[in-house]
């Protein structure tokens, strides 16, 4: 089959729109397994004792494993196409699932995170040449919508699942609910796989693999993208492993309430991100300032919920309405880092500039985890608006590369 031939062919929307859903779903299962781990973390510190400077390393573990691995992984996807790499993560996941359902120390659980981490690495490459390979070019913008939009909903999912199932059962049975979840899927993919086949990059010639293969690391519009991508998850790393645990003691409220504050906060981002869909549409050309302006927003927004300022229901609803903004800036981002991919390098330079958001995963929850410790609530969610507002220019600046270019 010759894909290249999907890009020059009339755009079919049916086509298409099997694309954006089956990518979509496969995102939403990568969002899914970030918490895996720390939605359950308040059931480790009763069940083993954990401190938060234990559960991060938890979360560290987890990210450093798919950092290392998404930094490699696009040079795979380039190689081997995305569909069997897209395979294997699930069956990752599958497996991540299983080791935490029977996990009876600190080392197991890590080794479950470690499995998670792997799976998740290879997402973004995937993800990102499926959809740039496979769907026509008026519709991207909205791909990256539907992209954005169903991580967020495996984000949000991951709570209310894992909430369900301890509450009906125990903790472990969820997580052997999770892995026939992910089973699921995987089968799902395996059928419909068809709509997943990219073509595959032809290799370097007479010995230049270095230098062809590598040639993207000398842009200095990468590193940059790297940058954006690990301060902004810094922030989303607080809000993922240490909102419910904040609000609990700033505003005594319960696990449940708590927990559904963060559930509002992802399901807000997929709001966003739908807008934002048809932002990206409308202004491709200005990517960079859209993403700026809406996290600069959100960084307000979440610095005002440090401040306790609006009491215990007026931060609830900050806190999530913080989710909204960050989503409407989701389509724009992707479409910003597409500006930025040299031809031919898709899954490379998205392997490269998405690591950047394992790294900001990884240093967080072990920075922060501290603060924690320390009884700092106040002070982890505004140093994460402050780490956000830093990100900000990191945008500006991929734009302004971008541009110059």
């Amino acid at each position: 089959m010759n894909t290249s031939a999907l890009t020059d062919s009339e755009p079919n929307f049916r086509a298409d729109a099997s694309v954006m859903a089956l990518v979509g779903l496969a995102h939403a299962s990568s969002h899914f397994s970030h918490l895996l781990l720390p939605v359950m973390f308040p059931v480790f510190m009763k069940e083993f004792g954990w401190s938060f400077s234990e559960l991060g390393l938890l979360s560290t573990m987890f990210f450093v494993v798919s950092g290392l691995g998404q930094a490699t992984a696009g040079f795979v996807v380039d190689r081997l196409g995305a569909r069997p790499v897209m395979w294997a993560s699930v069956l990752l996941f599958v497996m991540a699932c299983l080791a935490a359902a029977h996990a009876d120390s600190y080392a197991s659980m890590l080794l479950a995170a470690a499995l998670a981490g792997l799976g998740n690495c290879a997402f973004h490459p995937v993800d990102f040449t499926i959809l740039n390979q496979r769907v026509s070019t008026p519709r991207l913008g909205y791909a990256f919508s539907v992209h954005g939009l169903t991580g967020n909903l495996g984000w949000a999912a991951a709570p209310l699942f894992f909430t369900y199932w301890t509450s009906v059962a125990d903790w472990r049975t969820a997580y052997l609910a999770a892995a026939g979840v992910y089973a699921l899927i995987l089968v799902l993919l395996l059928v419909q796989k068809q709509h997943l086949l990219t073509e595959v990059q032809a290799k370097p010639v007479q010995g230049g693999a270095n230098e062809s293969d590598l040639a993207f690391l000398r842009l200095p519009v990468v590193w940059w993208c790297f940058a954006f991508f690990l301060l902004s998850t810094m922030t989303l790393a607080v809000v993922q492993n240490f909102s419910v645990p904040i609000l609990k003691a700033l505003h005594g409220v319960s696990l449940e309430r708590a927990s559904m504050t963060l559930t509002a906060y992802m399901l807000c981002g997929a709001m966003g991100m739908l807008v934002g869909g048809f932002v990206a549409a409308r202004y491709p050309a200005r990517s960079d300032k859209v993403v700026a302006l809406c996290l600069t927003v959100a960084a307000v927004c979440m610095a005002l919920c440090a401040s306790g300022i609006f009491g215990q229901t007026g931060t609830l609803a900050v806190l999530a309405a913080t989710g909204f903004a960050v989503g409407v800036g989701g389509p724009s981002r992707d479409m910003m880092i597409k500006k930025a991919t040299p031809k031919g390098a898709t899954g490379r330079v998205y392997g490269l500039v998405y690591s950047g958001l394992d790294v900001g995963f990884a240093i967080a929850p072990v920075v922060f985890g501290y603060f924690m410790d320390q009884g700092w609530f106040s002070l982890t969610l505004l140093c994460a608006a402050v780490i956000l507002l830093f990100s900000v220019g990191a945008a500006l600046g991929v734009g302004q590369r971008t541009r110059t270019a």
